[in-house]
């Protein structure tokens, strides 16, 4: 049996740009909580500052298959302009 991933992403919008942010991210969640070994991948933590996206994936082979996946390219390409810096991604 494989291990649970975990992983918090952390986003920094622009000044003015949160909602757009915080929109794209919604829409990516519509379609991530679809994909196979998705167990949590939901907004936990927000502010104008940074919004926290925590993750759970079911293994490594469904987490590389999402990290791969249409919704993260979309999502990568939403939010291109609208971020202050880097994602931050941290496993935990």
């Amino acid at each position: 049996m494989s291990e649970i991933i975990n992983l918090q992403a952390t986003f920094f919008p622009n000044k003015g740009e949160f909602f757009r942010v915080k929109l794209a991210l919604e829409i990516a969640i519509e379609q991530v909580v679809a994909e196979a070994g998705c167990i949590q991948y939901e907004i936990t933590e927000e502010s104008d500052e940074k919004i926290v996206l925590t993750e759970q994936w079911a293994s490594e082979a469904d987490l590389e298959k999402h990290s791969n996946g249409i919704a993260v390219q979309d999502l990568n390409e939403s939010l291109s302009a609208l971020l202050a810096k880097p994602v931050e991604l941290v496993r935990r």
